[in-house]
């Protein structure tokens, strides 16, 4: 297969019929001077746009509250502040690569990054939960561009021997942001007030718009291309997976199939991306390439990626709930403890192209998972005092992990890939991510709450009247209760079977929540599975004069 050599033109994602006699140019192959400076600050500035994207998503889960309280939005009705923006996100990412080539890379790019500015600044200023929800879906719809476009930009910009560089920054999108998240949210929130987790966009973005427009070169428009759009596909896959993120993040709520709602939505998620399936496959010019995943590599890194992104967004999801619930932690204090999942990641990054050049990256790959795997396992015997102290060293393992995983497990599975097919690659990759991220989530709320009904069942039989221990217990807190104000025997009492069952039901969460951890473990250990299958592609390495 042929190696790629590197174009000076930036309209990257052109149509496979327009390259079928493009040629390399000696200016195209340059590395050094003007446009090899200019090719790099493209791909910075585009990962930080992605970097951003994927921190609006935790930064503020971690502020939902605030949100919810200042805009008058109910408890359940709120969490549409979130959705909105992750159902236009998963839609607009398969668009990507198709509607980078009807309005050339430049001039897509660059609007929707000042889209997502300039919503997010709206947001801001948002009176009430209808207009939030329209204002965070068009800022996911412009923001959800940025992530799949600075990886095509990674793949088909940069020579091979310089892929695992542009991969490394992008895993700070990836797997740094989604950490780092809920640490900015908080202090932001606590400090400043939760306007300002819409305003922290606004440095950032300027500098990635300065960057993305000094950088990327004008290439013309190719209009003509949305009227031989596949747009059954694109049709049954907006329905499909709209429908498929909304059941993911309001089932649980509304108790799944049990709500008429949610059980219409499945059918109509399950009816549209079978289609969309088939119009794919069938199509002589598919939205998305689906035969990339037969090949080997990029199949089992798909499964990989979708594993990851369930133990990446569900551990970033699991343990705040946990700090709130169990220890009572405000926003500022969990993301404090997040942190050292982040910080480490933004040291061992930037080192991963160096090891990979020394070691098969498959074996990088596997210790990643390996690593990521044994920091869940690390919480499945948490107590009532595991707090951040106990925390501390999971989290530090588990940065080590994503940091080693992401990048070489990237290069692996788009190695080989073509410049016609990078657009379906980068998709493909990124929207499977998410969705793992969707359905971990979705898959973490139903089987906490299960697990622990189970082991409140199984206290509650343990704990009972009929028990030595559990008069010997009562009895001391009614007399604790006695001795602090409370006078009546028969309250105290009633105070103290109420301590009690409290106490079971804390218990009860506890173990819940050590469940889920091994539940996440689990997931790795799949996705170490999956990369075991993974076959060394000859040209990966950690970058480097060749």
């Amino acid at each position: 297969m042929a190696t790629f050599q590197p174009a000076a033109n930036s309209n990257i994602v052109a149509a496979p019929a327009q390259r079928t006699n493009v040629k390399a140019t000696p200016a195209a192959t340059e590395m050094h001077g003007a446009s090899g400076l200019k090719m790099w600050i493209a791909v910075i500035g585009s990962t930080l746009g992605a970097f951003m994207a994927v921190l609006n998503i935790q930064i503020v889960n971690a502020s939902l509250a605030d949100i919810q309280g200042a805009i008058g939005a109910g408890t359940d009705d709120g969490g549409w502040i979130s959705t909105s923006y992750l159902i236009a996100e998963i839609v607009v990412i398969p668009l990507t690569g198709w509607l980078a080539r009807v309005f050339s890379v430049r001039t897509y790019l660059l609007a929707n990054a000042i889209l997502f500015l300039v919503f997010s600044v709206a947001c801001a200023f948002a009176a009430n939960l209808q207009q939030m929800i329209v204002l965070r879906a068009i800022q996911g719809f412009s923001g959800g561009v940025l992530i799949p476009m600075a990886f095509t930009i990674i793949i088909t910009m940069l020579p091979k021997a310089k892929q695992s560089i542009g991969l490394a920054l992008f895993a700070l999108s990836a797997t740094f942001a989604p950490a780092i998240g809920p640490t900015i949210g908080g202090y932001l929130t606590e400090n400043w007030g939760w306007e300002y987790i819409f305003y922290v966009n606004l440095v950032p973005g300027a500098i990635m718009v300065g960057m993305l427009w000094f950088s990327l070169e004008s290439a013309p428009m190719n209009l003509g291309l949305l009227a031989k759009g596949d747009w059954p596909g694109i049709f049954t896959m907006a329905i499909g997976l709209a429908s498929l993120q909304t059941v993911l993040e309001e089932g649980n709520k509304d108790d799944w199939f049990g709500s008429p709602f949610i059980l219409r939505l499945s059918v109509i998620a399950a009816v549209s991306l079978t289609l969309f399936l088939i119009i794919e496959l069938k199509t002589a010019h598919p939205l998305l390439n689906l035969r990339l995943l037969v090949r080997r590599n990029f199949g089992f890194g798909i499964v990989a990626n979708f594993l990851m992104g369930i133990a990446l967004y569900g551990s970033v999801f699991i343990l705040p709930i946990y700090l709130t619930r169990i220890q009572g932690y405000n926003s500022e204090q969990i993301g404090m403890v997040l942190a050292w999942t982040g910080i480490p990641q933004l040291l061992l990054i930037p080192l991963v192209p160096r090891l990979m050049k020394r070691f098969d990256v498959r074996i990088l790959i596997i210790a990643g998972f390996a690593l990521f795997a044994a920091s869940n396992f690390m919480n499945v015997y948490m107590t009532a005092d595991y707090a951040s102290d106990q925390l501390f060293w999971p989290n530090i393992v588990r940065a080590i992990g994503q940091a080693l995983a992401f990048t070489p497990l990237t290069a692996v599975a788009t190695a080989g890939i073509e410049r016609e097919n990078a657009g379906s690659a980068s998709s493909l990759f990124n929207m499977m991510r998410n969705l793992g991220g969707a359905v971990g989530i979705a898959m973490l709320q139903t089987f906490q709450q299960k697990r622990e009904q189970f082991h409140s069942n199984i206290l509650t039989n343990s704990v009972s009247t009929f028990e030595e221990a559990t008069r010997t217990r009562i009895a001391q807190l009614t007399n604790y209760f006695m001795n602090h104000g409370v006078t009546d025997q028969a309250a105290a009492q009633h105070k103290a079977v109420i301590a009690v069952a409290g106490r079971v039901r804390e218990q009860a969460n506890i173990m819940a929540f050590s469940d889920t951890f091994y539940f996440l473990g689990v997931a790795l250990v799949a996705a170490l599975v999956a990369s075991l299958l993974l076959k060394k592609p000859g040209h990966v390495d950690g970058g480097g004069a060749h």
